[in-house]
């Protein structure tokens, strides 16, 4: 566990850099107000104008988890998120991590005999690098799988905001909607991330037979309050399970270098001066407990381990963390 988020020995170049730093700062303050303030109103809006939509129900649901911070024995973990869902009614493969710029993703695919041919659709929850294919996909605006692995066919590409998706089909949702293979989205709901900026994420519902919906995220940026409070307002079916990540970084962050803890830094959406701290994890909690899950799926990629602990600890349903190469049958 790191003691610092910045190491020691940047501290003087930081405070040499201060006059510089500051104005830059300021003004990103001041967007990440306007941007907040957007992301609320906008929210709302959307949750006001949802309609109640007829869920199809699956028979059954497994989640393989391909790409994971945390990892079974023999597999790679990484940083991002790739998770594959299989039903009765098909298979729907939700973020392609880091895509080609690691080996993790082609490399836990290969063990596990996937290929996208045997898919009926991709959706991004949204545009990071973690997720939609590497730190390079954001820049291009664009979706990035290895090449080899996209099938002849082109495949639709779900997508919460305007980007590309080379060898796919891309298709932007504006609201919650049925996708394909059991699937439905919750739309894009958004965010104000002090340095990502405005953020467009989308979580994905699946109604299961005779047990109710689980709902998996992302990253889980828009927070699980505002996530819930859209499952709510378009199906009046229980949530039996909550999958997924919840953004965390409370003691540490994943893949941190050159003496910057990047998670604690750069992604907890908070300024740079602020921490998220034990009552940010309390309120989620306190939120998952009051909807009472069955089941949750806590995601390593971007929570540390002490919180992980916490969550693993506090809450009520069956909770497991998810790794990558293991299957899960919800």
């Amino acid at each position: 566990m790191s003691k610092f988020r910045i190491a020691p020995y940047w501290w003087p170049i930081i405070g040499l850099a201060t006059p510089l730093l500051l104005p830059i700062l300021t003004m990103k303050n001041k967007k990440y107000k306007s941007n907040k303030e957007k992301a609320e109103k906008i929210n709302q809006k959307r949750i006001k104008q949802a309609d109640k939509l007829k869920l199809p129900e699956v028979e059954f649901l497994e989640l393989t988890t391909l790409v994971e911070w945390k990892r079974k024995k023999d597999f790679m973990g990484d940083a991002g998120v790739s998770y594959l869902f299989k039903s009765d009614r098909g298979q729907f493969l939700f973020d392609i991590g880091f895509g080609p710029e690691t080996e993790t993703f082609e490399f836990n695919a290969d063990k596990l005999d996937f290929n996208l041919k045997k898919v009926e659709a991709l959706a991004i929850s949204h545009l990071h690098g973690d997720h939609m294919g590497g730190m390079k996909a954001p820049r291009k605006n664009n979706v990035t799988i290895p090449s080899h692995l996209i099938p002849k066919r082109k495949l639709d590409c779900y997508l919460p905001d305007n980007a590309k998706a080379d060898g796919f089909k891309p298709i932007v949702v504006n609201s919650p909607q049925y996708l394909k293979a059991g699937i439905t989205t919750t739309g894009p709901l958004a965010r104000s991330l002090f340095l990502l900026g405005y953020t467009e994420e989308q979580a994905l519902i699946v109604n299961i037979k005779d047990k109710g919906l689980a709902i998996f995220t992302g990253c889980g940026h828009p927070t699980i309050k505002v996530i819930i409070q859209m499952v709510k307002k378009i199906s009046d079916i229980p949530i039996y399970a909550i999958g997924g990540g919840l953004h965390f970084p409370l003691t540490a962050g994943r893949g941190s270098k050159f003496g910057f803890e990047l998670q604690q830094v750069f992604g907890t959406g908070k300024p740079p001066w602020e921490k998220i701290n034990k009552d940010d994890i309390e309120e989620t909690i306190n939120i998952i407990n009051k909807i009472g899950p069955q089941k949750v799926f806590l995601s390593g990629h971007d929570s540390c381990d002490k919180a992980l602990s916490i969550l693993k600890d506090q809450l009520k349903g069956d909770t497991k963390i998810l790794k990558a190469g293991e299957t899960h049958k919800i």
